[in-house]
């Protein structure tokens, strides 16, 4: 490439090779007749003289811009900023660009979020539900992450199976009051942790469900849970439903003298980038972002091209209920509890880092 000069143009490369501009299209698009010889002469003559595709032009030529959204609930919180992660890589790996919207938890800022996008004329997006809200028909290709419950979710992790697994860790450890510590009732991901976390304790193992958004309701955000109360009424688990919430049951169990994972074991979900730093660091469960990313994108890109022809549902991602398997990752702050004969070994993971 030739530094301090303008990008060459299709004609100039055209007129370096003695071929026609329709020529060097043909064989830098990939259609048309062209040798194999042929094209990879004018491929090389393209990267020597700093050819630059113009993504303009190709929208006007083929009708996509080579951009898809994505909507996100809540950049502020830590999980979401690593889903945008995931999928701008998988994004990339397939060719398109990605513009980011954040809905700020609302659903009516969702729909603006939405409408922003088509707008600026995406192909197509992907969109992580504010809780408990339905993406329908939005007049362009879209793909759902949320729960395999969530009617219309393309691909998630598998919530429920994440919550059997940290039940029956929890119930291996001896402990035979737990409780279930979420915040929504309206988010289909909580609710269907929960019912995992039930399933996988057992019918022995008494459990009750604090909603944190009713006691907020009642006594304001950022409100005291009330745990050391639950630890005197014999709780030694303590199972939340993502990490911000296990970190916030931790940080209040520590303040008020009980000591964690010796009197009361915490646990939460998704790993945030923290969760292996903090004291004690949090039993958790992983979810496998990339492999979701990959999917989703797989997923819109085949309904995107779907919706240039006659095939198929235009507007809709193909569908996998069965949800992408999380992993246990055992740390520090679940424990036996205490008095308790440990009968079975918990087949999570000891994480290292």
């Amino acid at each position: 490439m030739n530094i301090g000069r303008p990008p060459a143009t299709m004609t100039e490369i055209a007129a370096a090779l003695g071929v026609s501009s329709a020529t060097v299209s043909n064989a830098l698009s990939g259609k048309g007749r062209v040798s194999a010889e042929l094209s990879a002469k004018i491929r090389q003559a393209a990267e020597e003289l700093g050819y630059v595709p113009s993504h303009a032009a190709r929208a006007l030529r083929t009708g996509r811009t080579g951009v898809i959204g994505l909507v996100l609930p809540d950049i502020s919180n830590p999980l979401f900023p690593q889903i945008a992660q995931a999928i701008e890589q998988a994004a990339a790996a397939a060719g398109y660009g990605v513009l980011i919207a954040d809905s700020r938890g609302e659903t009516a800022q969702q729909t603006a979020a939405i409408g922003r996008l088509i707008e600026r004329g995406v192909d197509g997006m992907i969109v992580v539900p504010r809780r408990g809200s339905r993406i329908g028909d939005i007049g362009t290709p879209v793909a759902i992450i949320d729960s395999p419950s969530t009617p219309g979710n393309t691909v998630s992790s598998d919530h429920r199976n994440g919550g059997v697994q940290m039940g029956r860790h929890l119930a291996s450890l001896g402990h035979r009051k737990v409780l279930l510590i979420a915040h929504s009732r309206e988010s289909n991901v909580q609710n269907d942790r929960i019912g995992g976390l039930e399933a996988g304790l057992g019918k022995d193992i008494r459990c009750e469900t604090l909603w944190v958004g009713d006691l907020e309701n009642s006594h304001g955000a950022g409100c005291a849970l009330g745990l050391a109360a639950r630890v005197a009424d014999g709780f030694t688990g303590f199972a939340a439903v993502y990490d911000l919430l296990a970190l916030r049951a931790l940080t209040e169990l520590q303040r008020d003298g009980v000591d964690v994972p010796l009197q009361a074991s915490v646990s939460g979900f998704d790993d945030l980038v923290w969760s292996s730093v903090v004291m004690p660091s949090i039993t958790t469960l992983r979810q496998d972002l990339a492999t979701i990313a990959e999917c989703a994108v797989e997923a819109l890109g085949d309904a995107i091209a779907d919706s240039q022809t006659a095939t198929g549902d235009p507007l809709v991602a193909r569908q996998n209920r069965e949800g992408v398997p999380m992993m246990l990752v055992a740390r520090q702050s679940t424990g036996p509890a205490a008095g308790a004969v440990v009968s079975a070994v918990s087949n999570a993971r000891e994480d290292s880092r």
